[in-house]
């Protein structure tokens, strides 16, 4: 018999539903080709196994008795699959922070959907990583620039942004600053994974005095030493404890788009998986 795991998921799928559309939609297919794979399965075994004569459609006797089978060897082979894959790692390389909740929904989601497990690698250039295969997605907070030859970005959502400066800075007792204002004060730049710096601004018009840091450690200790300011997602006030500086609301900033980037590879079937549990986290 020929009788293929597309036909099974496809009647699985139909049979839960009782909805070709909603059916079609889990599946990511289109209706009619749905409509198409039940009916092949259908004549293959020489029986109906929907009841498409009602409002709401169901199925037959022969087709409940035939679910039940079918909903075994679904699930025996999705056991399979995920003990197969249980030593399979996607490792996910960051420079500082990753953005939440999403990366806690986004990792959660993918392990049980897959049986694989995600290594959380902090990186202070990830898509250098990227480029030397140390990681297999990379998450890119701003402009993705640099990146590997053949790579792909994934927009996944726009984070705020946030005005960081010394407790002994001038700005400290403000309540708030204006993206307008930024160039008007030194600003301290995170050179390999920074989310603003001179390249956020217009030719000639961004701030004037630019102090360059390599990471996310000399960024903060800059601004904390008042070297100049910072502008940062909103996530790093919800996540940095440091005494020595003060977070600013920032008005009129541009959003920070924050990216998967990532290079196909031979396991590119879980790397997709991983990207759409990430799309499906950004869901609130």
């Amino acid at each position: 018999m020929d009788v293929e795991l597309r036909h099974i998921r496809a009647f699985v799928a139909v049979a839960h539903h009782r909805s070709f559309t909603r059916a079609a939609e889990e599946l990511r297919i289109t209706q009619p080709a749905l409509s198409r794979t039940v009916a092949q399965l259908e004549k293959i075994l020489g029986v109906e196994l929907i009841d498409r004569s009602a409002r709401r459609i169901g199925t037959t006797r022969a087709g409940r008795e035939f679910l039940g089978y079918a909903e075994q060897a679904t699930s025996a082979l999705e056991q399979g699959i995920a003990a197969a894959r249980k030593d399979i790692t996607i490792r996910l390389g960051f420079s500082w922070l990753l953005p939440d909740p999403w990366a806690q929904r986004a990792v959660t989601r993918f392990e049980r959907g897959t049986g694989a497990s995600v290594a959380l690698v902090r990186c202070d250039d990830p898509l250098q990583a990227l480029g030397e295969r140390t990681v297999d997605v990379a998450v890119v907070r701003g402009e993705v620039r640099n990146a590997p030859p053949a790579a792909r970005a994934v927009h996944l959502y726009d984070e705020t942004r946030v005005a960081v400066c010394s407790e002994n800075n001038a700005l400290a007792d403000r309540d708030r600053l204006d993206w307008s204002e930024v160039p008007s004060w030194p600003l301290v730049v995170n050179t390999r994974s920074g989310t603003t710096g001179p390249w956020s601004f217009p030719a000639g018009r961004g701030p004037e005095h630019i102090v360059e840091t390599g990471n996310f450690d000399e960024w903060l200790e800059s601004v904390a030493a008042d070297r100049g300011i910072g502008i940062v997602p909103e996530v790093a006030q919800r996540r940095i404890s440091h005494r020595a500086v003060r977070f600013l609301p920032l008005t009129g900033a541009p959003p920070s788009a924050v990216h998967l980037v990532h290079v196909p590879l031979a396991q590119q079937d879980l790397v997709n998986r991983f990207l759409d549990a990430a799309r499906t986290a950004t869901e609130r």
